[in-house]
């Protein structure tokens, strides 16, 4: 299982600060989910992140 976020964060030009911002979700959770260092992730936090990154969950999550 992996995730897209950093793609889809950077092809928006937004930084980890922005998303945090924008998702609500700290910026710790989504340096942790980038680098893989964080592997459970409630669905809600999917959602949030999607939404702020005007995607949908499938786009930033991957089963490997």
């Amino acid at each position: 299982m992996g995730y897209k976020i950093k793609e889809a964060r950077v092809a928006k030009g937004m930084s980890q600060e922005e998303l945090a911002e924008k998702s609500g979700i700290c910026r710790a959770t989504i340096s942790a989910l980038e680098n893989g260092t964080e592997r459970y992730v409630m669905s809600n936090t999917l959602v949030r992140l999607a939404k702020a990154l005007d995607t949908t969950i499938d786009k930033i999550f991957t089963v490997d």
